[in-house]
This record gives structure tokens, sequence and C-alpha cells, in this order.
């Protein structure tokens, strides 16, 4: 056991030591705070779904971020309308929840969100959640609207630092190679 411990403490320590793991947790808290301040700003709406919805839509992974990124955020818009479907049609709760969850997955497949699919359920169900004072067409829409803004802020902040990893990681490149030239031998050429 003490051995498991100290390689998952190795492991921490070179994912902390990492570039791509504090631009995540970068991303997030810019993320939710930008949410928060919705939900700050316009108290009387349901924007504290969008702070969900932004920490979905936020990847871990430099790599294919933006498209993470927009697949999470096609996923959290299908699992919104499908909720907001299945709301406005008025069956059973029960009824509801289970045809939501196999229509969104059905249709999650079929556009091929494969991962994805998991932030199509949580929309899903941020969205049919019938709060008794709040158990309105109305409020379901705004909660959809509350997921998609989530999503956008989510999308532009990934953006954001895709383009600061990328200048980031040039910047480097020129060192590097700077560096290289300037620590090469100087060769004489034979007639000096």
């Amino acid at each position: 056991m003490p051995g498991k411990i100290k390689l998952l403490f190795i492991d921490f320590i070179k994912s902390v030591r990492d570039l791509s793991y504090l631009f995540y947790i970068l991303k997030c808290v810019l993320g939710a705070s930008i949410c928060y301040g919705f939900y700050r700003y316009f108290p009387n709406h349901q924007f504290s779904w969008s702070i969900v919805s932004v920490l979905l839509v936020i990847a871990p992974e430099s790599a294919d971020s933006i498209r993470l990124a927009f697949d999470r955020m096609k996923a959290n818009i299908l699992g919104a309308s499908v909720g907001m479907t299945v709301f406005i049609v008025h069956t059973p709760e029960f009824i509801s929840l289970f045809v939501a969850i196999i229509t969104t997955i059905l249709l999650a497949t079929f556009i091929k969100l494969g991962g994805a699919s998991r932030s199509a359920l949580a929309a899903l169900a941020i969205v049919l959640i019938q709060e008794n004072e709040k158990n309105t067409w109305r409020s379901a829409l705004e909660r959809m609207g509350c997921v998609v803004s989530g999503c956008l802020a989510g999308l532009l902040v990934t953006v954001i630092f895709y383009k600061i990893e990328i200048y980031i990681i040039n910047k480097r490149k020129v060192i590097e190679t700077h560096s290289k030239s300037a620590n090469e031998p100087v060769e004489l050429d034979a007639g000096e």
C-alpha cells in the first residue's frame, strides 16, 4: 500500500507541474466565475445551473480542447432540448424521465457524441428538475437558457486558453531553438 501511495504522489507532482493542468484549474475557475457573476447579477434567474454547465464543458485535456468543448456544448444543448421537449409534453414525471434518458442516449449516439453524452444527460436532468414553486414550462426554458449560457462561457474560456497555450508553446520553441544554436560550437572553415 505505501508503494501505491508513493506512486500516486509522484504522478500527482508530475501533473501539478504540467502547464495544461494549471490551465485546466484556471479555465474552471474563470468559467465558474463568469457564470457566478451571472448568478449574482441576475438573482431572479436560475444561473446556478450555468455553473454546472460550464464545468461540464471545460475539458482537462489540452489536445483537442476546442473540439471537446464543442462536443460537450452540443451534448448540453441536446440534453436541455430533449428535457424541454419532454417537459412540455406533460407526461407523468417518472415516465418523462425514462423517455428523456433513452431519447438523449439514442440521439447522442446518432450524432456521435461519445463520452460527451454524459454532459447531455446532466443537462437533461437540469432541465427536468421540477421545483414545486417553479413547475412551469417557462422555468424549464429558463434552465435551458442557463445551460446554454454556461456552455458558451465554457467555450469562450476554452478558446482563450487554447490561444494562450499555443502562444506559450511557440515561444518555448523559439527560446529552445535560440539556446541550442547559442550552445553549438562554432565550426571554422578549412580555408581559414
